[in-house]
């Protein structure tokens, strides 16, 4: 049986959802969609994602949706005056594993009635959240985690990104009963090389 897609999520905005993809698509050697990019087209997170995997295996597929403002999905499209359609996000067949990145966290709309929550039940995806330790990190993680659980919707696991805060880490794993797949440290300096190294601070089981 293919395995789930992943559907990389945030806690929030700039956590770091596209580094860690990054990382991920290298060290797994998965392919990588973002269904909706809004705002800079010119240097799209997928072009930044390809500019950091070194592998050759990766495909990296067309958005479902280019917008050309840097808002909120929804509010993205009725400026370049057209409305999203969840339905029509298709995941992109494929018979590599499947790494999609989605746009902010999870209660984020697309349109009046839908979330990028509900996109992840559509598409039947495994979610790895993103988390930062910073104060109320505690909060706004185990509120996703439970809007995850609430919905049905199955979690890989949890990764941290920049400070490392192990009590912070071991409470949200403890009393979410969530995986910890690794923290990946600050780094001073983000290209192919390091995103390569970066792997080596993420678990990722295989099941």
């Amino acid at each position: 049986m293919r395995n789930k897609p992943l559907f990389v999520t945030g806690i929030g905005t700039d956590i770091g959802k596209t580094l860690i993809s990054a990382i991920l698509v290298q060290k797994i050697t998965c392919d990588y969609w973002k269904p909706i990019q809004s705002g800079e087209l010119e240097n799209s997170d997928t072009m930044k994602v390809q500019r950091l995997v070194s592998n050759t295996t990766s495909v990296f597929h067309q958005e479902s949706y280019r917008l050309t403002q840097p808002y909120s999905p929804h509010k993205s499209a009725e400026l370049d005056g057209i409305e999203i359609d969840e339905k029509t996000i298709i995941a992109p067949k494929t018979n590599n594993q499947l790494l999609i990145e989605g746009a902010g966290g999870l209660m984020v709309p697309l349109n009046n009635h839908a979330l990028v929550i509900d996109l992840i039940k559509q598409l039947n995806a495994e979610v790895i959240l993103v988390s930062q330790n910073y104060l109320g990190s505690i909060n706004h993680t185990l509120l996703s985690i439970e809007a995850l659980k609430q919905r049905g919707i199955a979690i890989k696991g949890v990764i941290f990104n920049g400070e490392e805060n192990t009590s912070t880490e071991d409470y949200i794993t403890a009393y979410a009963q969530v995986k910890h797949l690794g923290r990946v440290p600050f780094m001073d300096t983000v290209d192919k090389e390091s995103v390569k190294a970066a792997g080596g601070y993420i678990i990722f089981p295989s099941a």
